[in-house]
């Protein structure tokens, strides 16, 4: 069976009023990409947009510009970052809202709630982290998960929302924050069957400690199944001695961002659990969060479409051997102040996202 490719989505590029109020008058995520430089010697910064150019989000034609693009080159979705932090408070809604209210661009779609607070934060000199202030926090409550849910329920009867045998899938960016995923979930499946669905597909995304016990655990809770996304726990959670050598001789004798082999990494982003039917990987195409974090970022260098077109042959020569539901997710489709993107730039031109479509044309007899 061909695997369906799900691309996180970024739906920061436009200018909001907390952001002006927090990071400057007209503040998007182009802010951080425009102003990035080479921190070393063979440093691919700053990375810029090609035919889509700095684009605004508030654009009709630019939504539909992205989704001809992925249809093109074989993304079958998008995943929508999803900002609901309680109490009504959302941010970056504003795209999406469009996208639901207008029926445009016809093109499947799902959610992922990134649950998570908000926080700037202030670096000395030296590197080190200050201190952290809160911009918005994530709060939880029996009264918000009632109402987060009729807030979504227009989505979720969309004929574009992505469905596994009718349910909307819905995805938890960090499920282990939830203070009782049981209940939550329960409740969820409640209201929906109220709302005369036959319920939720609950997914989360681990990126960190990932292992068998921690999948089971989650899927014991109720989730349906768990995205695995293994940039972060490749870089922290399992480091080798090189790896910690690596991080030292960066941070402390060069003084530059942690800066990591594409090559070495990539082989190490699908392990034997992602074969598990309730498992599903990501696709990692690149990766340098410098223009957010400078010296205190991280990088992989050496990422091509080439590189990336044998690492999502591996990963979609797993998924189709699934049985049911091979859905893989892209991270990310547009995440260009993290250099984790495929949308054309002005080095690669469509190379990354070609890489997509020759993997993925392998499977296409499935």
């Amino acid at each position: 069976m061909t695997p369906k490719i799900i691309a996180f989505y970024l739906p920061q590029y436009h200018p909001t009023p907390h952001n002006n109020e927090w990071w400057g008058a007209g503040f998007t995520e182009w802010t951080n990409v425009a102003r990035a430089r080479p921190l070393f010697k063979g440093h691919y910064q700053p990375k810029l947009p090609a035919d889509l150019g700095f684009y605004d989000l508030r654009l009709a034609e630019t939504r539909e510009e992205q989704a001809e693009l992925a249809r093109r080159y074989g993304v079958d979705g998008f995943c929508y970052y999803h900002y609901w932090f309680g109490n009504g408070h959302r941010e970056l809604e504003r795209p999406f809202d469009e996208v639901l209210a207008s029926g445009k661009p016809d093109f499947p779609f799902m959610l992922c709630w990134a649950n998570e607070s908000w926080a700037k934060k202030f670096w000395n000199n030296d590197g080190s982290n200050v201190h952290r202030k809160v911009l918005a926090e994530q709060i939880y409550s029996d009264e918000d998960t009632d109402a987060h849910f009729r807030h979504l329920l227009p989505a979720f009867r969309d004929d574009r929302y992505i469905k596994v045998d009718g349910r909307p899938v819905f995805m938890v960016y960090k499920p282990l924050a939830l203070p009782d995923a049981k209940k939550f979930i329960e409740r969820w499946q409640q209201l929906a069957r109220e709302a005369g669905l036959p319920g939720i597909y609950f997914m989360c995304q681990l990126q960190l400690d990932i292992s068998v016990e921690v999948i089971d655990r989650l899927i014991a809770q109720g989730f349906d199944a768990v995205n695995t996304c293994r940039l972060f726990d490749v870089w922290v959670s399992k480091r080798t001695k090189k790896d910690l050598l690596e991080v030292a001789i960066n941070k402390f004798i060069l003084r530059r961002p942690c800066a990591r082999s594409y090559d070495r990494m990539y082989p190490r982003f699908l392990e034997p659990e992602d074969s598990r039917e309730d498992v599903m990987p990501c696709l990692i195409p690149n990766w340098d969060h410098t223009p957010r974090s400078g010296i205190n970022g991280t990088v992989l260098v050496g990422a091509t479409p080439e590189k990336f077109r044998i690492h999502a042959e591996e990963v979609l020569g797993c998924v189709a051997k699934k049985k049911k539901n091979p859905f893989v997710f892209l991270k990310s489709w547009n995440e260009w102040g993290e250099g984790n993107y495929v949308e054309p730039d002005m080095k690669f031109g469509h190379g990354f996202l070609e890489a997509i479509r020759d993997a993925k044309s392998r499977f296409a007899k499935g």
